[in-house]
């Protein structure tokens, strides 16, 4: 590696741990390395940006955060609690299988992790510690359950991780499917072993629901479910892209949740597309950024470079995922996910394709390490959502999560050296 690519990375690090915040640090970057050691046109860098945001695939991180948004005020994610509730709240730690099971469910149509610990958790957290549970354990469980949303598709960091590498989609969605689903599982029984062990939920939630409250409670629900059975059923039925089902996501929670739920109002709509918009704001400057980030990256070489480096050296293709573990779950400390897949995609990309391993379960394997990031400190993003939702300190949040993420671990460890996992569907 040369000394100005050294540089590039020295420069972005020191501008991470400064706590500058990240997009203006990978555009700063940037920014620094084509002045001072290319001969790249100034006029490169705004084209960049505006090619970078300029494509349908990206339009759909802005409407399926918008998407959220409207089901967390429209009631939807309300009416998917209640229906957990009714359906296994009578077994021992019924609450926590219920909040793993929303944030599952609610996964599955707004694509973002913190999305859904606060729809998840603004009811559930409170619930959980009225009902026995311990605090920690409450707390914890809900961060970690709600980390599912960038994983169990639609995912934005999938649809990243796709633009940066131009794979489909619609098979990174597919191939995060199973893997998702068994990181769900895995929580559940681990919610069964400790809610044994400490005795927690002895038929809480559902002993004070009536048989035709329970009914009631499923029917009102039917629409929400509905809507993870349109939006991905959709897109592996091949009816629409995963942009039209964003688009579809909007539409579908907005009749449902002014003209049939009437929770939310027209005139609270204002607010919904403000809160929605600053968050894509947010998201896109972040991507934008990165996608220049990655344009230098790729005009230095530096990708072929590592790839090389890397080839030299005559790496097993285990023992490379191993590496790439290793890397990203440092990186997820620090880092956002998406500017975290943009900076270390184009570099680990090159390198999978020449040793023969798939793409898709790469960027599965990638999203599943920055998923647990969101749960690690300073700035796993999880635990500061978590932390205002139950009032306890961010170090008390990081030490709750350890239990649970460390079931997220395994199950990381098992769809890395696995690939069937992830290319079951896809391969199908």
């Amino acid at each position: 590696m040369t000394a100005a690519a050294i540089a590039l990375f020295v420069t972005l690090f020191i501008l991470l741990f400064s706590r500058i915040p990240v997009a203006a640090a990978l555009g700063l970057t940037s920014f620094v390395y084509i002045f001072y050691f290319t001969t790249i046109p100034l006029t490169q860098i705004p084209e960049t940006l505006f090619n970078a945001l300029n494509s349908f695939p990206m339009a759909a991180i802005p409407l399926f955060v918008l998407a959220a948004t409207v089901m967390s005020y429209g009631g939807i994610s309300d009416r998917l609690i209640k229906a957990g509730l009714a359906a296994v709240g009578q077994f021992r730690g019924g609450l926590a299988i219920t909040t793993v099971l929303s944030c599952v469910f609610f996964a599955a149509i707004s694509g973002s992790s913190p999305a859904t610990v606060v729809a998840v958790g603004t009811l559930m957290i409170p619930a959980m510690i009225n009902s026995g549970y311990g605090k920690d354990f409450s707390t914890g469980l809900v961060a970690t359950s709600g980390s599912l949303g960038i994983l169990i598709p639609p995912s934005i960091p999938l649809i990243v991780y796709g633009i940066a590498t131009e794979q489909s989609i619609g098979d990174l969605f597919v191939a995060g499917l199973v893997p998702g689903l068994l990181a769900g599982v895995m929580l559940l029984l681990m919610v069964l072993v400790v809610s044994r062990r400490r005795g927690y939920g002895t038929g809480e939630g559902a002993i004070t629901m009536t048989r035709e409250e329970k009914i009631q409670a499923m029917r009102d629900s039917i629409l929400s479910l509905l809507l993870p059975g349109i939006v991905l059923g959709g897109i592996y039925g091949g009816f629409f892209t995963p942009t039209e089902a964003a688009a579809m996501a909007v539409f579908y929670s907005l009749i449902v949740s002014v003209f049939v739920y009437r929770e939310l109002s027209v005139k609270s709509l204002g607010e919904v597309l403000l809160k929605s918009s600053r968050m894509s704001a947010m998201i896109m400057f972040i991507i934008a950024n990165g996608i220049l980030f990655s344009f230098v990256l790729t005009a230095e070489r530096i990708p072929g470079q590592a790839t090389e480096a890397m080839t030299a050296m005559d790496l097993e293709p285990w023992t490379f995922l191993l590496l790439v573990t290793v890397i990203l779950l440092v990186a997820g400390c620090f880092m956002e996910t998406s500017s975290a897949i943009l900076i270390f995609a184009p570099i680990l990309f090159p390198i999978a394709i020449e040793l023969g391993i798939d793409p898709v379960h790469l960027g599965i394997i990638m999203v599943m390490n920055l998923e647990i990031g969101m749960l690690t400190p300073p700035l796993g993003f999880n635990l500061f959502v978590a932390s205002g939702l139950s009032g306890m300190s961010v170090l008390r949040v990081a030490k709750a999560v350890i239990p649970s993420a460390a079931v997220l671990l395994v199950a990381l460890l098992l769809v890395t050296f696995i690939p069937e996992i992830s290319l079951l569907l896809v391969d199908g």
